[in-house]
């Protein structure tokens, strides 16, 4: 699932594409809009809302979609071919003078009046890159309830809207905790809100979640995607297992020395290889 500083660029590309011009096509590929008139009107902006997109058009509409797992906008230059998938995939088409923003497997796809948005959001948590950010709020949240496991809590976009599993795995580790830590026992959520602000700031605008600083392949995390590698920080093999529960379920990953706390019984044993 995309992080929100994913969704971020993706309200970028697609502001620079279609925000202050008319829509000279316009398709909704999804049947309950599929006979929706959108060419001829005017986009007035593309607002990333946590992991969920708002493009506001005149007249006092807005196209909310999600990306969810698979989804994806992709941007085309004029007369250039499509490539982000076969024709069937395609859930939303929005074309302007400048280019065309295509949406490749949206699972949401709602057409609803401006004025109605927070029936669409209005569920979130502040917004890790948004207006609305509020640190003090974001921590009242996660801590409603404190036996939640941390990643758990993170990735609930009712705490705090923007995390993803990539963030939730790096930020428990940063946090020197394994991922199944009750955010009760946490020494300062504080400083964990303001490092997943500091992390998404600061790769809103490049790809790859880079956490460690090292832009390179293969070094841009701390234990995410790691599995029986080395921990960077310690040279332990870092674990995984699934956590959460069936179908919202995903793979945590941790060092089992940097990260204490609860794990998984079977994973909780593994010998630091000598360096």
């Amino acid at each position: 699932m995309p992080e929100g500083d994913s969704v971020y660029r993706a309200a970028a590309r697609m502001r620079d594409t279609l925000a202050g011009v008319q829509l000279t096509s316009a398709d909704l590929r999804v049947p309950a809009h599929a006979t929706a008139a959108l060419a001829g009107r005017w986009v007035l902006e593309v607002a990333p809302r946590g992991k969920h997109l708002l493009t506001r058009l005149e007249g006092g509409l807005t196209l909310h979609t999600h990306l969810r797992m698979d989804g994806r906008w992709e941007i085309y230059r004029p007369g250039e071919r499509w490539g982000g998938g076969p024709a069937w995939q395609i859930r939303a088409v929005l074309g302007t003078e400048r280019g065309t923003a295509v949406g490749y497997r949206l699972p949401v796809v709602e057409l609803l009046r401006t004025t109605d948005e927070e029936r669409a959001v209005g569920h979130l948590g502040p917004d890790l890159l948004g207006p609305d950010w509020d640190p003090v709020e974001a921590v009242h949240r996660l801590l409603a309830h404190p036996g939640r496991p941390l990643a758990d809590a993170l990735l609930d976009q009712r705490n705090l809207a923007g995390i993803g599993n990539v963030y939730a795995n790096e930020l428990s580790f940063l946090a020197g905790v394994t991922p199944w830590t009750p955010v009760g026992e946490l020494r300062s959520p504080d400083r964990v809100v303001e490092r997943a602000r500091e992390l998404l700031e600061v790769n809103k605008l490049r790809p790859g979640h880079i956490t460690t600083g090292d832009t390179r392949r293969g070094h841009q995390h701390w234990v995410y995607g790691r599995a029986g590698r080395p921990c960077p920080r310690c040279g332990s093999l870092v674990l995984t297992a699934r956590q959460g529960t069936p179908p919202q379920d995903r793979v945590a990953y941790w060092c089992p020395y940097c990260q204490r706390g609860p794990a998984p019984v079977q994973q909780t044993r593994s010998r630091r290889p000598a360096r």
